[in-house]
């Protein structure tokens, strides 16, 4: 598809990178000549200076023949305007914006009919609901949902004290005392797909596929103790803030935020009735012990420093707080991230591309396209939920007879309410769900393409 990205920031970076890798022909527009001209070469991009608000900027960047703009600049206001103009030059193209400011987003549900959008997408939001989302469901660094949570695949870490220590993933099933499918290791910052006689080591970060309801009993055989979260403290007071105390506020979790600007902590008091806000630095030690950090259940650090934000989760962990989660915005920041201990790390711009590309993928494919698509074990494996239907190939076929194309695996079925980790004998009918796995990201479009 022809795909212009307006705005070559953080999040528009990635999406040249995830876009390209995809086969898709991209027009950057950015302001900063520089930015573009690394880019155009890296990628073989198409690269237009200027304005993406401006018409003339668009019809030069050849919005009258595109598929889609992805308007991604630091200003609201310049997005709405690009797709606004971009829709007008061009009525059949998709758009897409980044609306961070929540007052837009709530004009924008009210006054959907006006905005020509096909999607809107806010990282700070999607940041905060993953990291409700793991506040509510603790011992796990990671978990994906698939079949409308009826199979996940999540993430733990093997630490000194693991009882999976220099076990091969043959035994595994001995210990943990449920079905699950170990689809994917990280070991020195490499993806594995690991075979029954892989022997796990300490520091390895295993990706694991389970019904929901077994969840709870891989914790539990695990020593993994896990309670409730009722006490959180949030170590900055950006915009991933604000939306996350309006979610735990909603969940009956006590909420503190430390924020350092006097005028900011106002704005929160007053948006955030409920919270308890502080005004402090998240880096000076005797503030936090004042705060009762070790008294709090969680710590999410989420300053606009990626390296405080470690520092703070590190000595989080080291008091003995149970759950730390870290806000992390550079890709070589999250390199860095693997090697240390800082519990749960969330990328709100990668968690904002990867929204995109799912849209993306959606637009080529109508029928028998992907129902969700994951990214897991640092975005170097790829996990794919679709639904089985009266076309696919092999229906009803075991496992064991299928050829699948190289590189995949089938994580999961779903039948129904049933969920099942899948083996030889396993079979899939029309109405199921499958999530399949694989280490060529944007390889699998349609189901069909699982088989070899």
């Amino acid at each position: 598809m022809n795909i212009i990205i307006a705005g070559i920031g953080k999040v528009g970076k990635v999406l040249v990178q995830q876009l390209t890798a995809e086969g898709h022909s991209l027009t950057l527009i950015d302001q900063n000549n520089q930015v573009l001209e690394k880019l155009v070469v890296q990628y073989d991009a198409i690269g237009v200076q200027g304005n993406c608000a401006a018409k003339t900027i668009l019809e030069q960047a050849g919005v009258g023949d595109a598929d889609l703009v992805i308007a991604a600049t630091d200003a609201d206001e310049v997005n709405l305007l690009c797709c606004l103009t971009a829709h007008g030059i061009n009525p059949n193209i998709h758009t897409i914006a980044r609306i961070r400011d929540p007052e837009y987003t709530e004009q924008i549900m009210t006054m959907g009919d006006t905005f020509p959008l096909s999607m809107t997408v806010n990282p700070e939001k999607q940041a905060a609901m993953e990291i409700e989302r793991l506040l509510k469901f603790p011992g796990f660094l990671r978990r994906e949902s698939f079949a409308k949570g009826r199979s996940q695949i999540v993430e733990l870490r093997i630490d000194g004290k693991s009882k999976l220590k220099n076990v091969s993933l043959m035994d595994m099933g001995s210990i943990v005392k449920c079905r699950v499918l170990v689809c994917a290791v990280l070991r020195n910052g490499q993806a594995v797909a690991p075979s029954g006689s892989f022997v796990l080591q300490e520091g390895d970060r295993i990706f694991v596929t389970a019904p929901t309801s077994d969840l709870a009993v891989l914790l539990k055989n695990l020593d993994i103790v896990t309670r409730r979260v009722r006490r959180v403290l949030l170590c900055g007071g950006g915009r991933v803030s604000f939306y996350l105390a309006s979610l735990l506020e909603d969940d009956g979790m006590s909420v503190s935020i430390l924020e350092k600007n006097p005028q900011r902590c106002i704005e929160l008091a007053e948006e955030l009735p409920n919270a308890s806000v502080i005004r402090g630095d998240c880096s000076n030690q005797s503030v936090l012990e004042d705060q009762g950090m070790d008294e709090c259940d969680a710590v999410v650090a989420l300053t606009g420093l990626d390296e405080t934000n470690m520092i703070l989760s590190l000595y989080a962990a080291g008091r003995g707080v149970a759950q730390t989660i870290t806000k992390l915005s550079r890709e070589e920041s999250v390199r860095i991230a693997n090697t240390m201990n800082l519990g749960s790390v969330i990328s709100p711009k990668e968690l904002c591309s990867n929204a995109i590309v799912r849209y993306v993928r959606a637009m080529q494919n109508q029928t028998g396209a992907a129902v969700s698509v994951h990214a897991i074990a640092d975005g170097q494996v790829e996990a794919v939920e679709f639904v089985v239907d009266e076309n696919t190939p092999n229906c009803g076929v075991p496992l064991k007879s299928i050829r699948l194309t190289a590189g995949v695996l089938i994580a999961g079925i779903v039948h129904g309410t049933r969920s099942e980790v899948p083996n030889g004998d396993s079979c899939f009918v029309p109405g199921d769900r499958v999530v399949a796995v694989t280490s060529h990201r944007g390889s699998l479009q349609q189901l069909s393409d699982i088989f070899a």
